[in-house]
């Protein structure tokens, strides 16, 4: 396949349907809380190892905590600069040491804390952090949030792997024999280029056909899909190679 004709077509327009569909259920337009140009942590209140903040922080600096993430940043004795959420979970403590001005409560209950602080961060990219883990229901609910806002640039670090949204054109730099799964979350197509089973022809149904355990035979993997929809799951120590093909 030439590079014309990986890169023709693909309907660019098919980004809007998830913002279409959000206007059509009223879902708010929230005002910023957290607006920068560097990189930010954003911390659940799940289960997750510290040295995974640790790590985090090392290329995410700003740390912004979702409800009962403000617990497990200041046990782990960092301060964030925003805690957002329904508050339903932060604890009496924290919500008496952290400063007023830093908490936001977000009272809806249309979406999670995970989605309320996504959509309220403006930031080139985030580091996503204790949303995966001990609830099932909440680590599943954090695949569908990264889906329903694809403008958002986001991985969600676990303790095996990783995953992020797949913008509708990708280049990842990944050592040869990575392991590459893709997973849609709607009817999908896409095209691939150093990926050991090409991904051209595969009608991705979230019912029928999805794409785990492929892998890397290129030093770049390329990838384009017709749509939003796609999560990209890669081993954790490729964060690096994830945050520079995002950001």
């Amino acid at each position: 396949m030439t590079q014309t004709g990986f890169w023709k077509t693909g309907r660019q327009s098919d980004f809007s349907v998830v913002f279409d569909v959000r206007k059509d259920r009223n879902l708010p337009n929230p005002a910023h809380i957290v607006d920068t140009d560097t990189l930010v942590t954003l911390l659940g209140g799940g289960e997750h190892d510290p040295a995974d903040l640790v790590l985090a922080l090392s290329r995410a600096p700003v740390l912004v905590a979702a409800d009962g993430g403000a617990d497990r940043a200041l046990a782990a004795g960092y301060a964030p600069v925003a805690v957002i959420g329904d508050l339903d979970s932060i604890s009496e403590v924290a919500h008496r040491d952290l400063p007023p001005d830093i908490i936001h409560h977000i009272p809806e209950q249309s979406s999670t804390d995970f989605e309320k602080a996504l959509q309220r961060i403006s930031v080139p990219g985030m580091i996503a952090v204790g949303v995966t883990g001990y609830r099932m229901d909440h680590e599943l609910a954090a695949y569908h949030t990264l889906v329903r806002c694809p403008e958002v640039r986001c991985v969600i670090l676990g303790a095996e792997d990783l995953a992020f949204h797949a913008p509708p054109d990708l280049s990842l730099d990944l050592p040869i024999g990575t392991r590459v799964s893709l997973f849609p979350f709607r009817l999908m197509r896409g095209q691939s280029q150093g990926l050991h089973w090409p991904i051209d022809d595969v009608a991705f149904d979230p019912m029928r056909r999805i794409g785990t355990s492929n892998r890397s035979v290129a030093p770049q993997v390329r990838l384009r899909f017709d749509g939003p929809g796609m999560l990209v799951i890669l081993p954790r120590e490729m964060l690096d190679s994830a945050l520079a093909a995002l950001i």
